[in-house]
Formats: structure tokens, C-alpha cells, sequence
């Protein structure tokens, strides 16, 4: 969809962050079946596996963290929060030194960062090491999703932006799903430090073959690392109403995802369910329903149109938080299917439209995305983990609906907008 039938201009500022030489021609941009694009796909889909593998490789072991450290659910949930705050605070300057140094150098020493620290987690001898290490490995690892998103429009066709990103989301969904699965296992025979230590060597493997794996970028061009140029080209990205209609998107999907998963480990190891670790974090399985979701968000849009997705996103994720409402394990479990489905359309179909509507300094607008996208993931951590405490499920269940509600809002102005641009648009 073109961004101007939103209502709103692409374009991002006056003050651009690449210099004016010509880029190369859109003909050697990597597309499906052409050379380069699997080894790409490949690596930036193992980023993505190691990204939150380590991110979150301690929220499906929240019930274990308190009874070691004997404190709260929601003190427990800071080892998830710090992290993802972490990334919050950190992804926009890391975007700028990706604009300078390049995407794939950047990915590369950020991974390397945080892999690095997810080993030293599993020693961590107090609650608040943990969170310390947990906020370190957060900032580290700011430097791949903005970077990865501006990699791929710059090196992928425009018609295969969405299905690239959609394949890197994919990752995102599989390192959680596995991170959390595998740490449930582990943990249940071997305890949770010696589970977040098995996805720290996952991690390093996944950060040895990205390297190895990602084609260098052929139409990378560097940036000023200027804060006066920085500025004017965030000041820019701001002022643009459609993007700051995404970023407020992605944080609302988040907060949602966030909340419920931060907790639901404790719902499932409660009466009724009772549930052993094991079983417990194996419902994580789930993700690959958010695997396919997010791989198919480019046929999603193109048959609904970006709002039409982002609305569809919204309704199969509220379904679901009603449903997780039940007594009913298989209910809950077919709720939470839901939620992993709509989140990672939403996530896919927001992300990709930010970077087809950012023409320059699209690492910024990358960055801004998913510094409001982990400031969600933050926010829903904590005061999912707060309704819980106050209010059983049902209070999660109750932030979650409030997000999405705001996800309907957003998209519904989007739609207003593009509505009275077409009025006023010359024939």
C-alpha cells in the first residue's frame, strides 16, 4: 500500500543521513531465488533465533527465579524488563553507529557483546547482578533489530521487503520459542542457571554462523554520526504522523505480548493447572504459530491492505485474551495460539511498513520503531506482572485488552486519514 494513501508523507525531514552519491540500481537487490538472498535469509533468521533466545531466556524460568532469590513475581520480572529496556534506551544510538559503520559490522560486535555476557548470567549471585547483567545484555543487543531492518531495505527488492522481514521476525519467534522451551527442560532437572547457560552456547552458535553466513551490503552508504544530523533526521521520523501511528502500534502489540507471557508460566504452574517446569515451559511451543504468522504477513497485506492486516492482527489477538479467560487448559492453550498469531502478524506488517515509509535514515526510523516496540515489551513485563499480583489472570488478561483497544484506535485513525486525503487529493 502506498504510504500516501495513509494520509501521511514519506517524506521523513530536510536533514538527510546518507550522502547524495547514486545508489546502486534496484537490480542487484537480492530477491527470492536470486543470489544471496537464502544465505541472507538464513543469517539474519538465526540473529533473529539468538535475539530472543537471550532476551528473554529467563521469563519462562520467572517461577524459579523467585523461589531462588525468594522474592515477588513481579521483583522477579525486572531480569525481563531490564532487558528489554536495555534495548529500549540503547537501539537508537546503536542505530547511528550503524549508519556510520555499517549494519553488518554493528550486528556482528553487538552479538558478540551479548553473547559474551549470557554467559556470565547463570553466576549471577544476586537478584540484582542478575538484572544489572540482564540490562547489559539488553543494550547489546539494541544493535540488531534496527540494523537488521535497515539491511534489508537496502539489500532486498521492495516487493520482498515484507516476506524478508517477516522471515527475521520468524527468528524472533523461534529463538523465544526455543529459548523458553529448552530452559523449562533444563531447568527442571538442572535448575535455571544452568538453563540460561545451555541458550548462552545456542547464542554463540547462532552468532558464529550469522557472521559467517551474512552477504556484505552493497548499497550501504555511510552516514554522519552528527548529533545535529541525527537529530534532524529523528525530528524528522517524528514528524511524520504514519510513523509515529507504527511506533505506537508495535509498543501496544508488545505490551500484550509481554505481559501475558511474563506471567502466564505462573499461571500454569498454579492451581488449577499445576503444571511440572517442563510441561510448563513447553507451551512456549506456541511460537511457531507467531513462525508462520509473521512469514505470511506480506500475502496477509496483500490481500487486506496494511490496515486491513493490522485490524485482523488485533481481532485474532484479543480473541485469543478472552478465551485464555477459561478454567479450560486446552482453552487456554488454543487462547494463547491467538494472542502468538495476531502479535506477530501485527509485529511483521508494522515493522516492514516503517521501513518502506522512512526514504533516508531508515535506521533511525527503525530504531524509533523498536525503541517504542521494547518500551511496550517493558511496560507489559511489569504491569502485566502487577495485574497479576493484584488481580489474578484475569488482570493481565485485562491490560491486554486495553492495548489492543488502542491498536483498533491508531489503525481507525489511519484509516480517517487516508479517507479525507483521498477527498482532498486532485483527481
Amino acid at each position: 500500500m502506498n504510504p500516501a494513501s495513509t494520509g501521511a508523507s514519506t517524506s521523513v525531514g530536510a536533514v538527510a543521513s546518507v550522502p547524495s552519491a547514486q545508489p546502486p540500481v534496484s537490480g542487484s537487490r537480492m530477491s527470492p531465488g536470486g543470489p544471496g538472498y537464502r544465505r541472507m535469509s538464513l543469517a539474519l533468521f538465526l540473529a533473529g533465533v539468538a535475539t530472543f533466545a537471550l532476551l528473554y531466556s529467563t521469563q519462562a524460568l520467572l517461577p524459579l527465579v523467585s523461589g531462588d532469590f525468594a522474592v515477588s513475581a513481579s521483583d522477579a520480572s525486572w531480569t525481563v524488563s531490564a532487558a528489554t529496556g536495555g534495548l529500549a534506551l540503547f537501539v537508537l544510538p546503536m542505530s547511528a553507529l550503524s549508519e556510520r559503520y555499517g549494519r553488518r559490522t554493528v550486528m556482528t560486535v553487538s552479538l558478540a557483546v551479548a553473547v559474551t555476557v549470557g554467559l556470565l548470567v547463570p553466576f549471577a549471585p544476586s537478584l540484582g547482578v542478575l538484572v544489572a547483567l540482564r540490562a547489559l545484555q539488553g543494550a547489546a543487543l539494541a544493535g540488531l533489530p534496527a540494523s537488521a531492518t535497515a539491511y534489508l531495505a537496502e539489500e532486498v527488492t521492495p516487493k520482498a521487503l515484507v516476506t524478508a522481514i517477516g522471515l527475521f521476525v520468524a527468528g524472533n519467534s523461534v529463538g523465544g520459542m526455543s529459548g523458553r522451551v529448552i530452559t523449562g527442560w533444563v531447568a527442571q532437572e538442572w535448575g535455571w542457571r544452568v538453563a540460561v547457560g545451555v541458550i548462552g552456547v545456542i547464542a554463540v552458535a547462532c552468532a558464529v554462523a550469522f557472521r559467517l553466513l551474512l552477504p556484505a551490503p552493497k548499497h550501504f552508504r555511510p552516514g554522519s554520526l552528527r548529533p545535529r544530523v541525527l537529530a534532524g533526521t529523528v525530528r524528522g521520523h517524528l514528524a511524520n504522523p504514519l510513523l509515529r501511528r507504527l511506533f505506537a502500534i508495535g509498543a501496544l502489540f508488545m505490551t500484550v505480548f509481554g505481559g501475558v507471557y511474563t506471567v502466564v508460566g505462573y499461571r500454569l504452574t498454579e492451581a488449577p493447572f499445576s503444571l511440572p517446569q517442563g510441561i510448563a515451559g513447553s507451551v512456549f511451543l506456541v511460537y511457531l504459530v507467531g513462525t508462520v504468522s509473521a512469514s505470511a504477513a506480506g500475502r496477509l497485506v496483500g490481500r487486506l491492505g496494511r490496515r486491513g492486516a493490522l485490524y485482523a492482527g488485533g481481532g485474532t489477538t484479543a480473541a485469543g485474551l478472552l478465551l485464555s479467560l477459561a478454567e479450560s487448559l486446552p482453552l487456554v492453550l488454543l487462547g494463547l495460539v491467538l494472542i502468538t498469531a495476531g502479535f506477530f502478524a501485527g509485529h511483521a506488517v508494522a515493522s516492514s511498513a516503517v521501513g518502506k515509509t522512512a526514504d533516508v535514515g531508515r535506521a533511525q526510523a527503525a530504531a524509533l520503531y523498536q525503541s517504542a516496540y521494547y518500551v511496550g515489551s517493558s511496560a507489559g513485563s511489569t504491569v502485566g506482572a502487577l495485574a497479576f499480583h493484584a488481580g489474578g489472570w484475569a488482570g493481565t488478561v485485562g491490560v491486554g485488552l486495553v492495548a489492543v483497544a488502542g491498536v483498533a484506535a491508531i489503525t481507525l485513525a489511519g484509516t480517517r486519514a487516508a479517507a479525507r486525503a483521498a477527498v482532498v487529493r486532485p483527481a
